[in-house]
């Protein structure tokens, strides 16, 4: 393939017994590269500094140990963290809610399908009041029979997305956006909050400083590999912007 590092070719067989990770990228061959050149480099640098730990695994792993230290999360950064995202902090909460479905069929393509999702979103946001009709004429969920209500949802209960547009609604709006999941298109409105307790800050300081730890973690480390890659001669690819299963 005509890919060396610091000198040393690259050979396609070690592409090849890579390519079998990365087959749901959308580019296997180019991540399959990409990993086996970011090893090479990885263990050059290993060699380098001394690092003779057992398998190629046990050097990256002792490598990164030596040369990515973060500091630990204080008390400070975890309490504005929990107060900046107070409404991840909940349990308990519920939201009454209602929608209209635009299941994607193949007699009804996407694009057709948001033309006519437009058009009533449009419809709702002059009138809302019509939602309950407009539900039981259009919507392909069971409960446009219903007015399109889904009765009262926990988070957590729906698909991520549906989930989160929901819970930052106010009771009574209603989205001013498509929201596509993989069930199609839908029109969302929030109609009653229920408020859940607040999780104590101490219940869940250990998880919000493991979770900066983490982001911390991961921001020095790919730092890291920028001056690396930045420093190694590599020849026939451009790792610029390359991601990693090492860095995840």
């Amino acid at each position: 393939m005509g890919i060396a590092v610091n000198g040393v070719d690259i050979n396609d067989s070690a592409v090849e017994a890579e390519i079998a990770h990365h087959q749901q990228a959308g580019n296997p061959l180019r991540d399959a590269v990409h990993e086996v050149v970011l090893r090479r480099v990885l263990l050059d640098e290993a060699a380098r500094l001394g690092i003779a730990a057992g398998t190629d695994d046990d050097r990256i792993e002792a490598l990164f140990a030596r040369e990515v230290v973060v500091p630990q999360a204080d008390d400070d950064a975890c309490l504005r963290y929990y107060l900046g995202q107070a409404a991840r902090f909940r349990s308990g909460d519920l939201m009454e809610a209602r929608h209209i479905l635009f299941q994607v069929t193949p007699s009804a393509p996407l694009e057709l399908l948001r033309q006519t999702a437009e058009s009533i979103l449009a419809a709702l946001q002059a009138q809302p009041e019509r939602f309950a009709e407009l539900a039981a004429q259009y919507s392909n969920c069971l409960s446009g029979a219903i007015g399109g209500s889904l009765g009262q949802l926990a988070r957590g209960q729906c698909v991520p997305e549906f989930d989160e547009l929901l819970f930052r609604l106010q009771p009574g709006e209603l989205s001013g956006r498509l929201l596509e999941t993989r069930f199609g298109l839908h029109i969302v409105q929030a109609q009653r909050r229920v408020d859940g307790d607040v999780i104590p800050f101490a219940t869940v300081k250990p998880q919000i400083a493991d979770a900066l730890q983490r982001q911390s973690w991961q921001r020095a480390l790919h730092q890291y590999l920028h001056i690396l890659v930045g420093r190694a001669e590599i020849e026939g690819v451009e790792l610029e912007g390359a991601q990693s299963p090492l860095v995840q």
